[in-house]
C-alpha cells in the first residue's frame, strides 16, 4: 500500500501522516526524516515532529538521501518526511541534479515494494507565485514531477487543507 499525503506549509499533512501510520495494520513503524538540520529554525521544526511522533512507537530513521539503500523490514510502515526534502537534498548534494529524480523514485519504489504500508509526505510549493531563479525553479519542476509520479503510483492520495484532509484517489 502506497499513500501520499500533500498540503502546504503548516496545514496538517505530518499529522494526518502519522494518524493513517497509526491506524495501519500492525507492523514495526519506521519514521524516515529526510531533513538536514541547517539552522535554529529546522532544529524546532525536527524537534516539534519528535514531539508529535513521542508515544506512537516509531523508530526513526535518519535518510537525507539514498533512500534506496535503507533496510526495509518485512511488515514495516513506513512514513517518509517528506518527498521535497528528499529531492532537494538528492538535487543540491554532492551528485547534483543529474539522475536526482531517479535516485528518489528508486528509493519511493523499494518502500512501496517491500513495506507492507509506506505513506508519503510531501509539500505543495507550487502556487506562492514567486519567480525564482533557474536552480531552484529546475528543483521545484523535479519535485511537480516526482509528486505526479507518486501520486500515479499510489493507492490514495490526499492533500490536507487548513488540518482537513480531502481524497484524491482511492479510499
Amino acid at each position: 500500500m502506497l499513500i501520499l499525503v500533500s498540503g502546504g506549509s503548516a496545514s496538517g499533512k505530518s499529522k494526518y501522516a502519522e494518524d493513517l501510520v497509526v491506524k495501519a495494520p500492525p507492523g514495526e513503524r519506521i519514521y524516515v526524516a529526510t531533513m538536514r538540520v541547517w539552522d535554529e529554525e529546522s532544529r524546532r521544526r525536527v524537534e516539534r515532529h519528535r514531539a508529535m511522533r513521542a508515544g506512537k512507537g516509531f523508530r526513526t530513521e535518519e535518510r537525507p538521501v539514498h533512500l534506496s539503500e535503507m533496510p526495509v523490514p518485512a511488515g514495516a510502515v513506513v512514513l517518509l518526511e517528506d518527498l521535497s526534502n528528499l529531492t532537494a537534498n538528492e538535487w543540491f548534494g554532492p551528485e547534483g541534479p543529474a539522475g536526482a529524480e531517479e535516485r528518489v523514485l528508486s528509493g519511493i519504489k523499494k518502500l512501496q515494494r517491500e513495506a507492507a504500508c509506506t505513506v508519503v509526505v510531501t509539500n505543495e510549493l507550487f502556487s506562492d507565485g514567486i519567480p525564482y531563479d533557474k536552480e531552484t525553479a529546475d528543483y521545484l519542476a523535479a519535485l511537480a514531477r516526482l509528486n505526479g509520479a507518486v501520486a500515479a503510483a499510489a493507492d490514495q492520495v490526499y492533500e490536507v487543507v487548513c488540518g482537513i484532509p480531502v481524497c484524491w484517489k482511492g479510499a
